[in-house]
């Protein structure tokens, strides 16, 4: 059964905020693979998810380095596939290492590599709305239960 949310950000703190609700309800093997255009608030969400975790640096965008990792109440390993040019490249990195059942890990550009992501995973696809400031819409969809409580948490503060 395919479960899909529809959120919408105003702005950084908004994105913040909603990745702090995913982060703090986030398991281990959790796999969350972040898509949309550039400037569309992956990292600023990726952010808030590692911060939910209990991440005391702020993530920056490893668009240069492509993998980094950061501790907290779980170990989360966070890829940029921006500048790879398939999966060849991807497993390069290391990053089928990354996807364990112990760790969470975090993949923008998840959409360069799609067929590394069999496992059970939480899409999110992030657009931005130009001519409306920071506004971005955020959907959420996965076809596995064990990302319902992320949902159920979201979904109750879009009810707020």
């Amino acid at each position: 059964m395919l479960a899909c949310l529809r959120i919408t950000s105003r702005n950084a703190d908004e994105t913040h905020a909603i990745g702090r609700l995913i982060g703090s309800n986030a398991r281990p093997g959790d796999l969350f693979l972040l898509t949309g255009p550039l400037g569309a608030g992956k990292t600023c969400l990726t952010q808030g998810i590692a911060w939910g975790l209990g991440v005391k640096e702020r993530p920056r965008s490893p668009t240069f380095v492509l993998l980094a990792r950061y501790s907290g109440r779980l170990t989360i390993h966070h890829a940029d596939l921006f500048r790879i040019e398939g999966a060849a490249d991807a497993l390069t990195l290391g990053l089928d290492d990354c996807l364990n059942d112990d760790d969470v890990c975090i993949v923008e550009w998840a959409d360069r590599a799609p067929e590394l992501f069999v496992e059970p995973s939480l899409r999110i696809e992030m657009d931005h709305h130009p001519n409306e400031n920071d506004t971005r819409t955020i959907t959420l969809q996965t076809d596995h239960s064990q990302y319902q409580p992320i949902l159920n948490a979201l979904a109750a503060r879009e009810r707020r």
